[in-house]
């Protein structure tokens, strides 16, 4: 009961951020606020395309932690960005960016987390997945604490554990399954799977949920005792599109990541999973691009703080 009382609590929660939070937040008091942010994302994604995943995996974990508060972009050692699951985060510099050409225009005005959660959106956009329209008002954060991230979803878990752990959030079965289709852009490291691919039974083989033909792909791509550090796409088909064969890849074994494999082996996400897959891009089933901007949204709101809670920092990396 106590559980159920906390998901409601937190669901309320949402909704009312939500409400809080308004498109066009800036627009009276920095008109040109999302224009900078946009053109700031393209000009780091025309050097470097990769940047998109980067921002998109940037604000997810933001939200994740003490909510989406820009806390995730303080520097410091003991700070959210040098825990264990954020080392590998990229796009700080792009947001560091944004913020300071606003700043030179609109001082004081404009949240590092609103920055963040419109560059995570130009990022799907400029990779040829949809846009929308985000509720901004959002006021940045005054903690950042490495030891709060220990609730991040990781590439190990099972679909009960990332279930309790996006349940926390207010997120359901069909939000984690669409938010984990922004995998179809990102990459990874082969230290992060490549236990699956050697040994990984009792037995001695790889998991035996992996695609034969993929499984020999992966362990050329992760030779045994190799390069941890040599990146890998998430999605083997189209890795640089927001599409829905990140879908197709976990219907047919080649999911890179145990967390998304295990997708397949869990009769509710598989049921969304099946259902993007078979989706020819709004003629059947679920449109994913349709139902990841809702699922952003919801992200985006989660926690947030507004109003007078919070600061509006001066430089994204520093408490003011």
């Amino acid at each position: 009961m106590d559980a159920v009382l906390g998901s409601l609590v937190i669901m309320v929660m949402t909704l009312a951020a939500e409400a809080q939070l308004k498109t066009g937040f800036y627009s009276t008091s920095c008109p040109n606020a999302e224009a900078i942010v946009r053109s700031t994302v393209v000009s780091h994604f025309n050097k470097d395309p990769t940047i998109a995943p980067g921002l998109l995996r940037l604000h997810f974990h933001d939200c994740f932690v003490q909510g989406c508060d820009g806390s995730i972009l303080i520097g410091g050692s003991s700070a959210e960005r040098n825990a264990l699951p954020n080392l590998g985060l990229r796009g700080f510099e792009v947001i560091d960016d944004a913020k300071s050409q606003i700043e030179a225009i609109c001082p004081g005005v404009v949240s590092c987390a609103d920055i963040l959660a419109l560059a995570a959106r130009d990022a799907v956009d400029l990779s040829d997945g949809p846009s929308w329209s985000v509720p901004t008002g959002r006021r940045d954060g005054r903690i950042s604490l490495s030891s709060q991230a220990s609730n991040l979803p990781s590439p190990l878990d099972p679909v009960s554990v990332q279930r309790q752990k996006f349940a926390a959030k207010s997120l359901d079965d069909h939000d984690l399954v669409t938010l984990v289709g922004a995998h179809t852009i990102g990459q990874t490291d082969c230290r992060f799977f490549s236990y699956r691919l050697y040994n990984f039974t009792t037995s001695g083989n790889a998991d035996p949920s992996i695609n034969l033909a993929f499984l020999a792909q992966l362990q050329a791509l992760c030779p045994k005792n190799g390069d941890g550090l040599r990146r890998v796409a998430l999605d083997k088909d189209s890795p640089a599109k927001f599409d829905v064969s990140i879908f197709k890849n976990v219907r047919d074994g080649n999911g890179v990541l145990e967390s998304d494999q295990r997708l397949w082996e869990d009769s509710a996400t598989r049921l969304v999973v099946q259902n993007y897959a078979g989706n020819i891009r709004g003629l059947l089933g679920l449109r994913f691009d349709f139902e990841f901007p809702k699922a952003m949204i919801k992200l985006s709101s989660i926690e947030v703080k507004t109003g007078n809670e919070g600061e509006i920092r001066k430089a994204c990396s520093n408490f003011n």
